[in-house]
């Protein structure tokens, strides 16, 4: 398999959102970062960035919190009662695209892990906004009156679907691998230093495994930990 080429972008700094913004390389993950166990993929996933390829911009935010699904093992995840034309996604090659419309009014985004015809996948939560804040603020119908209103655009997986445009029909069987798409991750060299592992939220079997993983103290995950989510105090994991 050949060297993907970076690829290079324009990122607003941190911590201000006024400052000019500087160009950084994002490298395209490659497919064998995703043929793993979806625990850890789930966790190298945090701090890269998702990238959205539009006529008008790029958009790119960084990953700062996701959820594992473990295959058949899992009685919450899709792939749990087999493989079905809509689920499909998800027992082939990794590192694609998996859409699913939740409730009535949004989508979801995972991504496709495991060796091809082994099912697993993780599920993106929630986002930190780099680039393309007012396409995402359009998209999501908001009028933003400041950085203290950016985790509105891309804290919660259905938010974050609508600030990318992101839907099935756009967007199922994308290789995000591949910087041609115009959905793909990469990774710009940023490191996480701790990272929080909590049980999943929102579902209601096997909502006790701990299998959510968010970047600690990021202002923009979904829900921030607290005593109440669990009887047991969430683990916290320390990376050098």
């Amino acid at each position: 398999m050949g060297t993907t080429k970076p690829v290079a972008i324009k990122i607003l700094p941190r911590p201000e959102p006024q400052v000019s913004m500087r160009a950084a390389e994002i490298h395209p993950l490659a497919r064998p970062f995703f043929s793993r166990d979806p625990r850890r993929v789930a966790r190298r996933l945090l701090g890269k960035i998702l990238v959205r390829q539009t006529k008008d911009a790029r958009l790119t935010a960084r990953i700062v919190e996701v959820e594992a699904y473990l295959g058949a093992e899992d009685p919450a995840a899709h792939s749990a009662s087999g493989r079905t034309a809509r689920n499909a996604v998800l027992f082939g090659p990794p590192g694609y695209a998996y859409i699913y419309f939740i409730y009535g009014n949004h989508y979801c985004l995972n991504v496709s892990s495991e060796p091809d015809g082994e099912a697993g996948s993780v599920l993106f939560r929630a986002l930190e906004p780099l680039s393309g804040i007012d396409q995402m603020a359009e998209a999501r119908g908001l009028t933003l009156r400041g950085r203290e209103d950016w985790p509105k655009l891309t804290s919660g997986p259905g938010r974050l679907c609508q600030a990318f445009g992101i839907t099935r029909a756009r967007d199922n069987g994308c290789d995000l691998t591949s910087p041609d798409s115009t959905l793909w991750i990469g990774d710009d060299g940023y490191r996480v230093r701790s990272i929080v592992v909590t049980p999943r939220i929102g579902i209601t079997k096997a909502a006790s495994q701990p299998l959510r993983y968010l970047i600690d103290g990021n202002p923009f995950v979904s829900r921030f930990v607290s005593r109440q989510m669990s009887p047991k105090q969430p683990l916290r994991i320390r990376r050098n």
